[in-house]
Order: C-alpha cells, then sequence, then structure tokens
C-alpha cells in the first residue's frame, strides 16, 4: 500500500502531462493549446510535489515545539514547486493574453486559418 501511495503522485503527473502534450499537438484552437499547456505544467507541479513528500517527515519549520529526533521534509522541493506555480500563471497569462489579441486581430483562433504564421 505504500509503494502505490508513494508512485501514485509520479503516475498521475504522467497521465496530466501525456494528456497535456495530446491536446497541444491534436488541437485546432489556440485556446485549448493554452489550457493544455496549463495541464502539462499542473503535472510538473505534481511531480515535484510527489517528489517533495516523504512518509513521516515533518514540514521544515524549525521551532520549540519540534520533537527531538524529527525528519523534516527538504524546503528546497517545496521552494521549487512554488516558483513553478508563479511562472506557470505568468505563462499562462502572457499566453491568454497573446490568444486575445490574435482572436480580436485575425477573427479566429484556428492555427492552420492565420496566414501570418506561414513562411
Amino acid at each position: 500500500m505504500s509503494a502505490f501511495v508513494e508512485m501514485l503522485p509520479v503516475v498521475v503527473a504522467a497521465w496530466l502531462v501525456l494528456v497535456g502534450l495530446y491536446g497541444i499537438v491534436t488541437t485546432r484552437d489556440l485556446l485549448h493549446a493554452v489550457l493544455c499547456t496549463s495541464l502539462v505544467h499542473s503535472g510538473a507541479w505534481l511531480l515535484l510535489v510527489g517528489v517533495g513528500y516523504g512518509a513521516g517527515t515533518t514540514a521544515p519549520v524549525v521551532d520549540d515545539d519540534l520533537a527531538e529526533g524529527a525528519v523534516l521534509a527538504d524546503p528546497l522541493v517545496q521552494a521549487l514547486t512554488v516558483t513553478d506555480i508563479v511562472v506557470g500563471v505568468a505563462v499562462s497569462a502572457l499566453l491568454l493574453a497573446c490568444v486575445v489579441r490574435v482572436q480580436r486581430r485575425f477573427g479566429s483562433l484556428d492555427p492552420s486559418e492565420l496566414d501570418v504564421l506561414r513562411g
């Protein structure tokens, strides 16, 4: 049971990344592509959380109430996860702004209908 619980975030993260990549490759809508990019990013967050999780560990907050011999979780993984969330939100906001501009300028979100993108 413990091995299943430890592997579950990795499996779900891999599923999120694969579903997001499939959506990015097969979509014909820029908004859907942005949402699939966020899905891939969510998989990365979940993978980082899964890697940082340790059975029997406590939050890396050292105070007077901390039991002697307590095992602390690695704060680096948590910091990377928070940083990744902030970067992901910023990237999504930028991509959504680009999608709005494309819709207003060309009237379509289908990449195949955007003649400007052809070389």
